[in-house]
């Protein structure tokens, strides 16, 4: 899909800098990817702490094959 933007020639010249990619198609989707998965990760943060765990619970029994 082609879309044309309006980026910031210093932010993309950082990028440029701090990605050692060399078009502009090429650091904006990796910059793109890299912002998806921070938010997915703090999404996943925001997690920890909100499910119950059942202290009982014994991995090694569950992997056994009786």
């Amino acid at each position: 899909m082609a879309t044309n933007l309006a980026i910031d020639p210093e932010l993309l010249d950082r990028a440029f800098e701090v990605s050692g990619e060399r078009t502009k198609k090429a650091a904006v989707t990796l910059a793109l990817q890299e912002f998806i998965a921070r938010r997915e990760q703090r999404r996943l943060i925001g997690a920890f702490g909100t499910l119950d765990w059942d202290p009982t619970y014994d991995y090694k029994e569950e992997r056994s094959r009786t």
